[in-house]
């Protein structure tokens, strides 16, 4: 089995899940980075960073586990709850930094620029998210009642 014989579906979904891994990474990273700098020097960890690098690390998850062929083909309909959840938990987290950063000032302060831009990375994957589920969510609905497997088409079920 090679890459030709691959979905286009199934292709097309790779490549959304391969985007919000590595923006999820990137998040993760990001705030990670910041988490760390804040035990190194003692000072308390802001819940708020915790919950940006858990959200972060449950997309990167999430995204590892769809790329099982036989784990994304059998569950898409419980794939559009958790990936609905995923979104909410994205949009959260936007509306919370961007709270805090998208009005302010950086006055050539480098970290509020970084967490000005990160603030933006949340937006996106947010937005990636939502057209998932809702790609998702279509995808299901035309294939729902199909006699055989929705990505590759020989299996019968």
């Amino acid at each position: 089995m090679g890459f030709a014989n691959l979905d286009k579906s199934y292709v097309g979904f790779t490549i959304a899940h391969c985007c919000t891994f590595a923006l999820a990474i990137a998040v993760c990273g990001i705030y990670g980075s910041d988490v760390q700098y804040a035990r190194e020097t003692h000072k308390g960890v802001n819940s708020k960073w915790i919950f940006a690098v858990v959200v972060g690390a449950l997309s990167a998850l999430t995204c590892v586990i769809y790329a099982v062929p036989f784990i994304f083909a059998r569950g898409a309909f419980f794939m559009i709850f958790w990936d609905a959840i995923l979104f909410i938990l994205w949009i959260s987290l936007f509306g919370v930094f961007g709270s805090m950063y998208i009005h302010e000032d950086a006055k050539g302060d480098r970290d509020v620029e970084r967490m000005k831009n990160t603030v933006w990375l949340d937006l996106t994957n947010a937005l990636l998210w939502l057209i998932i589920t809702v790609a998702i969510g279509i995808y299901w609905f035309k294939h729902r009642s199909a006699a055989r497997t929705r990505w590759s088409g020989r299996m019968k079920v």
